[in-house]
């Protein structure tokens, strides 16, 4: 028995297939790929990619892999993880909306900061956060019934939604007075200076490049605006006694296990800035391609309403029968990884599947082609929910990396999850939703996957 068929189980019906970029040319330059790859880093990888187990190249010098194998990723992410640091390009275009918060930071003050926020994501802290979640869902359902009938941009609706529970889940505000300053910034961001130019990928991190100019100009705004965020919500004050309400309690009460110490006031905006963007944005990217792909295939639109229908106890979810739902959110993010790409480089020498890598070679490892990976997958293209239900055997776990994996998998995922099946649970028992235009939309991979365009819905009450 093959790996797919160990890992995937039998189609009962012919499955969705949606739209799928066009791989690139083998042949293609590596200056054509730096141009493609301002576009959409999904747009240079080629059929071999998809079909092999390590792809080596040159890239200005250095030595490049591709890591599609469990074996290969499980070495680089865990068993000798602190070897492999973040990217120089990667830190440019991250750093400046991040700081120095979890995502970036490496080292001992990574440990620091991963060990003294731990107990604000931990699946208890999740729960009393419910709250704020369901009650922007409901405010975007309540908004969407007026709609109803009439073309409806999803994908800002997501957005907003999720900025929404971003806020709340944070501040126990909404944003409705700040959210569409936060969405500029958001967009600002992405479309201007989130795009690594060439001198991005060449000069040292010590040496800026034009584009970080612009950049560090972004920060001073940006800094100036959580700053904002955070006052006005210690202005707001806290009931003496009561317990952490919003993840700015948790947070601002979290101290280090082995120190003691709190974070400071410019660690706390850094991870306020993480939380915020790295939540909001990957989960409207996630519910929205869940959205597309159930307008693609009503069958399982429906089987997902009717587990919704069963699943309502009291007028409340009961989130463990949300089966199907889930499998639902974990096949879309096999299909559209929100985080489509993992770039490290090599501190030091080391040796991977047999291969020698030198110190600053670079090793990528891309949810987008390993969770399509003809290797890894039956029908990998296909969009089959099932994948993730008993009786089929879980993924393996270094072959499925929605968050990540290892010491540095994502510390928001069990947030994200519960905050992605209860919206999509929510949205999908409310309405039926239907596509309006019919074009493809395809993938675009720059800082998150992306579609290429928003596509009109049609939304029908249930």
């Amino acid at each position: 028995m093959s790996i797919a068929e160990a890992w995937d189980p039998p189609i009962a019906r012919q499955p969705l297939v949606p739209p799928n970029p066009p791989r690139a040319s083998e042949t293609m330059t590596v200056f054509g790929r730096m141009a493609a790859m301002r576009e959409s880093v999904i747009a240079t990888w080629g059929q071999r990619a998809y079909e092999e187990d390590i792809i080596q190249g040159r890239f200005f010098g250095r030595s490049s892999f591709i890591l599609n194998t469990p074996d290969s990723i499980r070495h680089v992410l865990v068993d000798n993880y602190e070897n492999y640091t973040r990217t120089p390009a990667g830190i440019r275009v991250l750093r400046p909306v991040l700081g120095e918060g979890l995502l970036i930071s490496e080292g001992r003050a990574w440990k620091y900061q991963r060990r003294t926020l731990a107990p604000a994501f931990t699946p208890r802290a999740v729960t009393t956060l419910i709250p704020h979640m369901l009650a922007a869902t409901d405010q975007t359902i309540a908004k969407l019934r007026a709609a109803s009938g009439g073309p409806v941009d999803l994908r800002e609706a997501m957005q907003r939604m999720t900025l929404e529970i971003a806020g709340r889940t944070m501040f126990s505000f909404g944003m409705d007075r700040h959210g569409a300053a936060l969405r500029d910034f958001v967009m600002e961001y992405g479309e201007r200076l989130a795009r690594p130019h060439l001198l991005d990928l060449l000069l040292p991190l010590s040496w800026p490049s034009p584009q970080d100019f612009s950049r560090a100009r972004f920060r001073k705004r940006w800094t100036r605006f959580i700053a904002m965020l955070m006052a006005e919500r210690r202005a707001a004050g806290k009931t003496e006694g009561a317990p952490p309400s919003d993840l700015f309690d948790l947070m601002g009460a979290a101290r280090d296990p082995e120190t003691g110490a709190a974070f400071t006031d410019e660690q706390l905006g850094d991870q306020v800035a993480t939380m915020i963007l790295a939540g909001h944005e990957t989960t409207a990217t996630a519910l929205f391609w869940s959205l597309y792909l159930l307008a693609l295939d009503p069958a399982t639109q429906e089987e997902l309403a009717t587990e919704v229908k069963a699943a309502s106890v009291n007028g409340e979810f009961d989130i463990e029968r949300l089966k199907f739902t889930r499998a639902v959110v974990d096949e879309t993010m096999r299909l559209y990884p929100p985080a489509f790409l993992i770039a490290r480089a090599a501190a030091a020498p080391d040796t991977i599947a047999g291969r020698p890598v030198k110190k600053n070679d670079i090793v990528l490892i891309a949810p987008w082609l390993l969770h399509r990976h003809e290797k890894l997958w039956r029908d990998p293209n296909a969009f089959i929910p099932s994948r993730f239900m008993p009786p089929s055997p879980p993924p393996d776990r270094f072959a499925y990396l929605p968050f990540g994996v290892g010491a540095r998998v994502c510390i928001g995922a069990h947030f994200a999850l519960v905050e992605a099946t209860l919206a999509l649970a929510k949205l999908i028992g409310a309405f039926k939703v239907e596509l309006i235009d019919r074009a493809p939309v395809m993938p675009v991979g720059v800082v998150t996957t992306q579609p290429d365009r928003s596509p009109m819905f049609r939304i029908t009450r249930r």
